[in-house]
C-alpha cells in the first residue's frame, strides 16, 4: 500500500497524510540545473563536454535559444520556471547527484524559485559515486528537510530490491518512485510508484501496459514522454528518436493519456545533450531545430514544445475529470 503525502496546488503546497489515496493527476518535468558559463561560474561546465569550445560549438545536437547558460544565473532560472509553470507543469523534478554535488549547491535556489511561480518540487535521485540504499535513506531525510515530498530514483535496481524494500518500509511522509517499466520490481522493492524516464526504451506503446501492471501492484503510475532523442554531438550514443516535426511528442502523449496515469512526467525540460529537452531552442547552422513542428517556423517554433505541453496538460485535466 503506497504511503501517499497528497500534493494540492493553489497558491500553496498543502501536504495531508492519506494511507492509501491515489495522488491527484498531474504534470511533472525533469529539470537539469548542471549547466555554468564562466561569467557566473568561473568556467563552462557540461556545455564543453565531449570536446566542445563553447559558446558557440556545444555538447548538443539542439542550440539553446538562450544559448550557453548557467543554471546560476538566478534571472535565467526565474525565466525558465516561469515558462515551465506557463506550459501547465506543476512539478519540478532536479536532477540530484548527492550532497557533494553542484546540483545540491543549486538545489535550494531552484526550489525557492519554483515554488514562487507555484511548482512542486521533486528530486531525481541520480545514480551519484558510492550510492547505496543506506546513503539514499540519509538522502530522504536530507531533501525531506528542503520540503521534498517526492522522490524520484533513477536507475535503483543497481542495487538489491531487498534492500530497497527494507528502506521503502521505514520511510513516512514521502513518495518514492522507481526508474523501471517492471510493475512487480518496484512492488517488491516497496516503491510507491514507478516512472519511465527513457523514451528510447519505453516508447508509447508500452505505457498503457506498464500503467496497467502498476495498478494491479497498488502502485502510482507516472510515464514519461518526450519529443525524441538525440545525444550524437555529446557523446558516443549514435541512437537517434527522431522528433517527426512534433509528432513524436504527440503521440507519447497520447499514449500517456489512454493509459490512466496517476501524473505524467515529461524528458525533459533541458537535458541537452540527450536532445531530449522542450526548453526553446534556435534554428542554428549545424544544429537541429524544431523548425517545421506544428507548421510552426522561426520564434514560434523555437517555443513550440512548450505551447504543445500546454495543450496536452489542459488535455490531462479534461481526460481525468
Amino acid at each position: 500500500m503506497p504511503r501517499v503525502l497528497l500534493v494540492v496546488f493553489a497558491c500553496a503546497l498543502a501536504l495531508a497524510g492519506s494511507a492509501g489515496a491515489a495522488a491527484p493527476a498531474r504534470v511533472g518535468i525533469f529539470f537539469y540545473p548542471w549547466y555554468g558559463t564562466p561569467a557566473h561560474d568561473g568556467g563552462y561546465l557540461h556545455w564543453q563536454q565531449a570536446g566542445h569550445s563553447p559558446p558557440f560549438d556545444l555538447a548538443s545536437s539542439f542550440f539553446p535559444a538562450r544559448g550557453a547558460y548557467s543554471s546560476s544565473d538566478r534571472a535565467l532560472l526565474g525565466a525558465q520556471l516561469h515558462e515551465i509553470r506557463s506550459a501547465g507543469v506543476d512539478q519540478l523534478i532536479v536532477s540530484w547527484w548527492g550532497r557533494n554535488s553542484v546540483e545540491h549547491a543549486r538545489l535550494p535556489a531552484v526550489a525557492e524559485a519554483a515554488r514562487a511561480r507555484g511548482l512542486s518540487v521533486a528530486a531525481h535521485v541520480e545514480p551519484y559515486p558510492d550510492r547505496s540504499v543506506a546513503t539514499v535513506e540519509a538522502d530522504v531525510a536530507h531533501l525531506r528537510g528542503l520540503g521534498i515530498a517526492d522522490v524520484y530514483v533513477y536507475r535503483p535496481f543497481d542495487l538489491p530490491t531487498a534492500d530497497w524494500a527494507a528502506l521503502n518500509s521505514r520511510l513516512t511522509g514521502v513518495r518514492v518512485f522507481a526508474e523501471t517499466g517492471l510493475a512487480g520490481k518496484a512492488a517488491a522493492g516497496g516503491f510507491d510508484g514507478l516512472y519511465t524516464y527513457d523514451v528510447l526504451t519505453f516508447g508509447g506503446g508500452s505505457l498503457a501496459r506498464i500503467c496497467a501492471q502498476a495498478r494491479k501492484q497498488g502502485l502510482l503510475c507516472a510515464p514519461s514522454v518526450g519529443p525524441g532523442y538525440d545525444a550524437r554531438r555529446a557523446g558516443t550514443d549514435t541512437r537517434v528518436k527522431p522528433r517527426r516535426r512534433g509528432a513524436t511528442y504527440d503521440s507519447m502523449w497520447s499514449a500517456a493519456l489512454k493509459a490512466g496515469p496517476d501524473l505524467v512526467t515529461i524528458t525533459s525540460y533541458n537535458e541537452w545533450h540527450e536532445g531530449t529537452q522542450i526548453e526553446p531552442a534556435h534554428a542554428r547552422s549545424g544544429y537541429e531545430s524544431y523548425e517545421g513542428a506544428w507548421g510552426l517556423r522561426g520564434a514560434r517554433a523555437e517555443r513550440g514544445y512548450l505551447d504543445r505541453t500546454a495543450y496536452w496538460s489542459k488535455r490531462l485535466a479534461q481526460h481525468v475529470r
